[in-house]
């Protein structure tokens, strides 16, 4: 076996088609792509969501509801995940940048603490938002609550 006689194995490669190359070659004249209309022509773009004819689904499917512009979302802390967060992490103060900084939240987030669970240590919270349960606990384990904007 030499360079020059190597060749790829039978099947592996094939005849690129060769259209619009007269008729002889079984694809000329209209070059496969049938007869007349925009999309046998040159440059032919068909527009997203067009569906031939047919009523499109953003037509057919009736408008339902709204988005509030003046909403508000929190990323939500509860009481019990405050205890895991305190011992995992070395936290007895929950502040933006302390919870930011260990990766709880993100840069932008609004941050929410609610009353489900149980808290055992005195923790400092300096927050967006707070549950009434969730403040009256805090207070009730010598912690402190200050809502910040």
């Amino acid at each position: 076996m030499n360079l020059h006689s190597l060749k790829p194995a039978k099947g592996a490669t094939h005849k690129e088609k060769r259209i619009g190359r007269g008729e002889a070659s079984g694809k000329g004249g209209t070059s496969t792509k049938g007869n007349k209309g925009g999309q046998s022509r040159a440059g032919y773009k068909s527009k997203k969501a067009h569906e031939g004819g047919q009523m499109p689904i953003q037509r057919r499917i009736p408008k339902r509801g709204f988005t509030n512009i003046n909403r508000v979302e929190y990323k939500v802390i509860n009481l019990g995940q405050v205890q895991q967060y305190a011992e995992k992490y070395g936290l007895t103060e929950f502040t933006l940048p302390n919870l930011y900084m260990n990766g709880l939240i993100s840069q932008n987030d609004s941050v929410k603490i609610l009353g489900n669970g149980e808290i055992k240590g005195k923790y400092n919270f300096k927050v967006n938002a707070v549950s009434e349960k969730a403040k009256a606990a805090i207070e009730a384990a010598g912690g402190t609550v200050e809502i910040v904007k």
